[in-house]
């Protein structure tokens, strides 16, 4: 069975790639990129690299030859990845491919979260398809509270507009291994998975663990979105990403990221990693 990656020099993807390797040999495994130099090393492990970035539909075409099972890493490009998700699906239904997992958002169908329209689109799309498909929808990724951490170091605070609002999250790697569990496992077909890690903490709990990091107090301020927006742009953001940033923690506040499912730790036979012990593992 041959499986391909999209995005695979990306941080998911590698980690997804490192799953299946423990398990596949490495002629099995089709790391999909669009920076062949970023993949040297997997190659050099033997994974076959094929490139092709998800707007340029020829060079998908070639690129999901043969391919039996697709993870489709979902883009990184707001605003473009509906259509680059539509490209991948279209090769891959022409190519043959007998199964397509796809990494979506939380509640992607029914919820208000910003980031979830174009997910929607693609979840809608990949089902209309007639390929065979698993969706994936992690939650937050532990590591995006990285920097969180460095901002913390200097001001001793964390200042959101989450307020009370709680997150799910995992670690990139708690994910990955959910991915390859579907890629490689059995009764997956025609399946929607909501994976979260199995506890939602709060902004309280975050800066409390931050502080044991650090080795400082860190406390926790919650503001309004207007607040936080000119806090923001006072730091050299833009005035649409400031906004974009208080959209999400609104939707943080009314609890849209706070969705608790066992089907991660179910699927990975295991707990998800801790909030602590993931930022600790990100900060190397």
């Amino acid at each position: 069975m041959k499986i391909g990656v999209t995005g695979a020099a990306g941080h998911l993807g590698r980690l997804a790639i490192d799953g299946l390797l423990a398990k596949l040999p490495a002629e099995d495994i089709i790391a999909i990129v669009r920076n062949p130099a970023k993949a040297a090393d997997l190659a050099a492990r033997g994974v076959v690299v094929r490139v092709a970035a998800y707007d340029d539909t020829p060079a998908l075409d070639a690129a999901l030859a043969g391919v039996d099972t697709l993870l489709l890493i979902s883009s990184s490009e707001v605003g473009r990845r509906a259509q680059q998700h539509r490209n991948i699906i279209d090769a891959a239904k022409a190519a043959g491919v007998r199964r397509i997992v796809y990494t979506s958002t939380p509640q992607a169908t029914t919820t208000a979260l910003i980031l979830a329209p174009e997910h929607k689109a693609t979840e809608e799309y990949l089902v209309a398809s007639g390929v065979p498909y698993t969706i994936v929808r992690n939650n937050w990724y532990t590591e995006n509270y990285v920097q969180e951490v460095e901002t913390a170091r200097k001001t001793g605070a964390i200042v959101t507009a989450a307020g009370e609002g709680r997150v799910a999250s995992a670690t990139r790697a708690d994910y990955a291994a959910g991915a390859v569990a579907v890629l490689l496992g059995e009764g997956h077909e025609n399946k929607v998975y909501e994976f979260s890690g199995d506890y939602a903490w709060n902004f309280h709990e975050l800066a409390a663990a931050i502080s044991e990091i650090i080795g400082r107090p860190v406390t926790y301020r919650a503001v309004d979105a207007a607040a936080l927006i000119e806090l923001l742009k006072g730091a050299g953001l833009s005035a649409d990403t400031a906004g974009f940033v208080a959209t999400l923690d609104g939707n943080i506040a009314d609890g849209l990221l706070g969705l608790v499912s066992p089907d991660l730790s179910r699927l990975i036979g295991r707990p998800t990693t801790p909030l602590l012990e993931g930022l600790r593992a990100a900060l190397g």
